[in-house]
């Protein structure tokens, strides 16, 4: 049989098995292993799941994975999502819109310690969500707020999918950490002008308050020092050569842990918990890559990456229009498909194509260009129906809001993202100007 058409096979088939709700992991892998067989032979296939299990898990940056995903669990039960609300409300919370405003900004800076947009939505929602309708604020802008804000943990350093992404395209973590920092920044500014331009029109939605005296928001700024502490030094000493990556998570882990037993917030009860939610968040993430990767290497067998990045480099179209294509797929496909799975299922297909096109940039500046606007495209997918995940998150801690304001409420923050997508294309710059200031 043309190897071609076992491909798209592979992939009619996988994508059925996903609506038809088989977990990903099984329906990734038990495709991938029916056309390895095909393209190969039932022995090739069992001599490469002889090795390839080891080869996989063993690999040293994917070990950097559960340690943020532990960091992340320690961080959320410690109640540090509530010391981070408080100092946002405390400063921008009085204005119209202002709960919302500090919600993202709440979500933002946890985002950096917890590196997962699930758990920033569902932690923040539960000090942000009472707050918000005791000052009158509609379901539509509380949720979709928060819904936004949850996404920023999928692109703000240290991102589990920004690692996943440096591990298939092998980049540099710490150069890719780099370059999505200006994006991330970007969308923490265009959700707050989304709010204040939402809230203009409608003022009903999101009114204002008296502000809280200057006391008290010096004692919420420094209630979260030991915040900003762990973020610096993590980050910091990634970014400054003082330790890897790993190390760098491990650091984070530590320090989240002591700030947790020395508040108060954290019991042993509560590590326990964490260990145990790490382990399972941990297990899912690493079947996952292991069902995309026996699936990408059986498409490998095929020659369709090659096959497609050829095509494209002969067609004659352009570069950029190829871009706005694989852009539009990912908006249409984040719709029904969570975002790691999209990440491990098309990168290996894309990112070759890419690679293949001359966008007048060098290798290493396209590769993070393509990886940052991949990872904001997958990020809408968590706030577009039907399948976003940050919106079911947030129905399920609001029953009082209904699914329909919930969709609603997410339009000002898509259209922002979309924007964003948009300066992102027009000016790649964005992607890498960070990372080649820091390095020179």
């Amino acid at each position: 049989m043309d190897p071609t058409m076992i491909a798209i096979g592979m992939l009619v088939i996988m994508l059925a098995l996903i609506f038809l709700r088989m977990p990903i992991a099984l329906a990734m892998g038990a495709v991938g292993a029916g056309g390895y067989m095909l393209l190969g032979s039932p022995a090739s296939l069992l001599f490469y799941l002889d090795t390839a299990w080891v080869d996989k898990f063993m690999s040293y940056e994917l070990a950097i994975v559960p340690l943020f995903i532990l960091m992340g669990h320690i961080a959320t039960r410690s109640g540090i999502s509530a010391s981070l609300f408080a100092a946002s409300n405390a400063w921008i919370g009085h204005f119209r819109g202002g709960l919302a405003m500090a919600a993202v900004a709440g979500c933002a800076m946890f985002g950096s310690i917890s590196g997962s947009s699930l758990a920033t939505a569902s932690t923040m929602a539960r000090v942000a969500l009472p707050e918000m309708r005791k000052h009158g604020y509609s379901g539509a802008l509380s949720a979709g707020s928060l819904a936004a804000g949850g996404t920023l943990g999928i692109l703000i350093p240290p991102s589990v999918v920004l690692i996943i992404y440096a591990l298939l395209t092998e980049q540099n973590i710490v150069k890719l950490f780099l370059a999505a920092t200006v994006p991330a920044t970007m969308a923490v500014i265009g959700f707050c002008i989304a709010i204040a331009v939402f809230v203009r029109l409608f003022p009903d939605q999101g009114p204002d308050h008296a502000p809280v005296p200057f006391r008290q928001r010096i004692k919420a700024a420094l209630g979260i020092w030991h915040i900003v502490g762990i973020f610096a030094v993590v980050l910091g000493g990634i970014y400054g050569g003082f330790f890897t990556p790993a190390e760098g998570a491990s650091v984070g882990v530590v320090l989240t842990l002591v700030v947790g037993v020395a508040t108060g917030g954290l019991r042993l009860k509560d590590l326990i918990a964490s260990l145990i939610d790490t382990a399972a968040a941990s297990a899912m993430i690493f079947a996952i890559v292991f069902g995309a990767d026996l699936f990408n290497v059986a498409l490998a067998l095929s020659r369709m990456p090659m096959d497609i990045a050829a095509w494209f480099g002969q067609s004659g179209l352009s570069p950029m229009l190829v871009m706005l294509a694989i852009v539009v797929f990912y908006l249409i496909m984040g719709c029904v498909m969570d975002s790691l799975s999209m990440i491990l299922l098309t990168v290996p297909v894309f990112f070759p194509t890419i690679m293949a096109l001359d966008f007048g940039m060098t290798a290493e500046h396209t590769a993070m260009w393509f990886g940052i606007i991949t990872l904001v495209v997958v990020e809408m997918g968590l706030i577009t129906p039907p399948v976003g995940m940050n919106l079911f998150v947030i129905s399920s801690m609001a029953k009082h809001i209904p699914l329909r304001a919930i969709f609603g409420g997410t339009i000002p923050f898509v259209i922002s993202e979309l924007i964003r997508v948009a300066l992102l294309i027009a000016f790649p710059a964005l992607s890498f100007w960070l990372v080649d200031l820091v390095a020179n």
